[in-house]
């Protein structure tokens, strides 16, 4: 009964001892993976992060250029609407000279029928 006894001790402690094999195999298996995955998510956040900063240095480019011609075109309104001012001065200082012409024009008729 003894021999049964440390036999059947043997076997579990065989079966055990295999169990606790698989169970380390398993274990440094999905550690391998867990380890993969970080690997994967680490060079997929990376990615995304190169991404993004590309994408944001890009539209800070097209921002500097959007500010760039936005005063670029403020400076050119503000010219033009110097330019417009001087034009209807002018007109108006044309306008006065006209009317003096036409007045002094009147009066040396006037005088010339007289």
């Amino acid at each position: 009964q003894l021999h049964l006894a440390m036999a059947e001790k043997n076997e579990l402690t065989k079966s055990l001892e295999k169990v606790q094999k698989e169970l380390q195999e398993k274990e440094s298996e999905m550690r391998r993976e867990i380890s993969e995955y970080r690997d994967r998510l680490l060079q997929a956040e990376k990615k995304h992060q190169d991404a993004l900063t590309e994408a944001t240095e890009k539209n800070e480019v097209e921002i500097k250029t959007c500010r760039e011609k936005m005063n670029s075109l403020e400076h050119f309104i503000s010219s033009q609407k110097l330019e417009i001012e001087h034009l209807k001065s002018n007109k108006e200082q044309l306008n006065n000279s006209l009317k003096e012409a036409n007045q002094t024009l009147g009066e040396l008729l006037n005088n010339k029928v007289r």
